[in-house]
């Protein structure tokens, strides 16, 4: 059960989200957050009601002229040139306070005359500012073409980052970026993970180790894959995308692709394993500190929220290089070590649910008061 400050009841709040086609990372925290307002409309590019959570649908949500475009649930990244000219579209009724949870353009919602405008920041739009190979590949000719329209994001992106009044990262490698691109400080507030369903199981495991995660081409799945098929021990990957028939063409037979996996499903599986193999760079990393809450050590790439997350040495092993071999050598690194349970999942309870509600409410007044 989550304490929430009694001051929100009082407040008149509207939310803001890039869009809402899918329950991730991003959207748990605004259904956390939205618990917490109950009353405030959500405004998104995209609504598709079946995909998110029955505590998202009890809100008001508004979504852009984008909604009318047939298909657009699963083709709407290719609308991003129009993704900054739909949310400035919007004109909320009057509140005290926006909160714009944001990784793409829902920061760019303009507030209503009079409201403070804070940004619970996942990145900077990382299309227009990192990872761009990643997501549009290293075609020269599309590169071309994209470079002017990444141009004029990289502009308006930071054009609208003057309009919020304060911004919190979810980690310090996030707020080194909004640093660096917006010339902005923010506070520091962990996203929130749900530490009292996810519990240790029985003591031991089941002879697996485990990847959750999107299979798309910045996560490095790949580099798990073949680690796994050279040592011959099972692997069991939970998760959906674009390279989903690639990775599995290119797996042993002891790797197991088991795709989208409920909640209550992956829980059972972070009790069961032996570890969590992270291979991709990630912001912050949710999967990680859910696993650590489970007990279960974590290999992770050392960069990015891994750094935060996880202790090396005492809750998992990073590794230095995006290469098989250093992944397959952290992996043994950690399946020969003794590890405590109960000390790795001391370092998950850092990010529950409860002190992203403390963290959070910090800001907001000082978002208020400023």
């Amino acid at each position: 059960m989550i304490d929430y400050p009694q001051t929100w009841q009082h407040m008149r709040v509207a939310l803001a989200h890039d869009w809402l086609t899918g329950m991730r990372g991003g959207e748990r925290v605004l259904e956390l957050i939205g618990d917490g307002f109950l009353e405030a409309p959500i405004y998104t590019l995209l609504y598709k009601p079946d995909s998110v959570s029955d505590r998202i649908n009890r809100h008001q949500v508004v979504p852009s002229m984008l909604q009318g475009i047939p298909g657009i649930e699963k083709r709407y990244r290719y609308f991003l040139p129009l993704h900054p000219r739909m949310i400035s579209r919007f004109r909320p009724d009057p509140v005290d306070l926006l909160i714009s949870t944001s990784h793409c353009v829902a920061k760019g919602l303009p507030p209503p005359p009079g409201a403070r405008h804070l940004c619970y920041c996942f990145t900077p739009m990382r299309y227009a500012w990192t990872f761009y190979e990643e997501y549009f590949g290293t075609n020269p000719i599309k590169k071309a073409l994209l470079k002017p329209v990444l141009a004029r994001l990289r502009r308006w992106d930071y054009e609208k980052s003057a309009q919020v009044d304060r911004f919190v990262a979810i980690s310090h490698h996030i707020r080194k970026r909004i640093q660096s691109f917006y010339n902005r400080d923010a506070d520091v507030v962990y996203p929130p993970v749900d530490t009292e369903r996810c519990q240790p199981g029985a003591p031991g495991h089941d002879g697996f180790d485990l990847i959750v995660s999107a299979l798309v081409p910045y996560k490095r799945v790949d580099l798990a894959v073949d680690a796994y098929t050279d040592s011959g021990y099972p692997l069991i990957v939970v998760g959906t995308g674009t390279e989903y028939r690639a990775l599995k063409s290119r797996a042993g037979s002891n790797i197991q692709f088991l795709g989208w996996k409920s909640d209550a499903e992956i829980l059972a599986l972070y009790q069961r394993c032996r570890l969590l193999v992270f291979p991709g760079e990630e912001d912050f990393g949710i999967v990680p500190v859910e696993a650590q809450a489970c007990g279960k050590p974590v290999v992770a790439y050392a960069r990015g929220g891994a750094l935060e997350t996880i202790v090396d040495g005492e809750t998992g092993i990073h590794f230095e290089e995006q290469t098989s071999i250093c992944l397959r050598e952290a992996i043994e690194r950690c399946a020969s070590t003794s590890w405590d349970p109960q000390a790795i999942r001391h370092q998950a309870e850092t990010f529950s649910e409860q002190n992203f509600i403390d963290g959070l409410q910090k800001s907001i007044e000082a978002c208020l008061s400023a």
